[in-house]
């Protein structure tokens, strides 16, 4: 068992065990998902996104390190789901090639995945990306930087990608309202 996952074992271990709410990316934009195909949740936690794309009739993979995060999903979704929870080091994962319809990527960032997630993107298919940014002005995700995006990297990262929605609020306005110390992307593989 690698340090990373027992880390993430103990996280889920600790916490409540209850259906998690999908990333604000994904139930505010909810419209822009095809009505059938292939998706995967990556990084997928306790499956909050994964419950939610199956439940808007897609055929959900769910990646995870962690077993107590997968066991969780596979012993909560519904007998009639299509839903296939794996655990999975990420770092060492096999993208397949042109086989999703719907990538979805939530408060995880490792940019050495992004050409293996461009990669597994079908023509024509959606990114729908949110993640931690350096510029913080509430004090919660993570505080090192390796896991903070520069201001518009998401853009830089997913360039290949046409830009459908772009979302990164920062500290401008009133920093009690709206999405603070996140980017939100969602863009769409180009068909040729």
């Amino acid at each position: 068992m690698s340090d990373l996952q027992q880390k993430w074992d103990n996280i889920y271990r600790k916490q409540e065990l209850i259906k998690p709410q999908p990333a604000i990316a994904l139930s505010r934009y909810a419209h822009l998902l095809p009505k059938k195909g292939k998706a995967l949740d990556l990084a997928c936690g306790l499956g909050g996104n994964a419950f939610f794309l199956d439940e808007k009739g897609l055929q959900v993979d769910a990646w995870d390190i962690s077993p107590i995060a997968i066991n969780h999903i596979n012993h909560s979704k519904k007998p009639s789901s299509t839903l296939e929870a794996l655990a999975i080091d990420l770092g060492q994962a096999t993208f397949p090639k042109d086989h999703y319809d719907v990538i979805c990527i939530s408060r995880f960032l490792d940019r050495q995945l992004s050409r293996s997630i461009i990669n597994a993107i079908k023509p024509g298919g959606l990114l729908f990306y949110q993640t931690f940014t350096r510029e913080k002005v509430l004090p919660n995700g993570p505080s090192n930087p390796i896991f903070l995006l520069e201001k518009g990297e998401l853009l830089s990262l997913f360039s290949s990608l046409l830009p459908i929605i772009y979302h990164e609020e920062g500290s401008l306005g009133d920093i009690h309202k709206g999405i603070r110390n996140e980017a939100i992307l969602i863009a769409q593989k180009p068909l040729c």
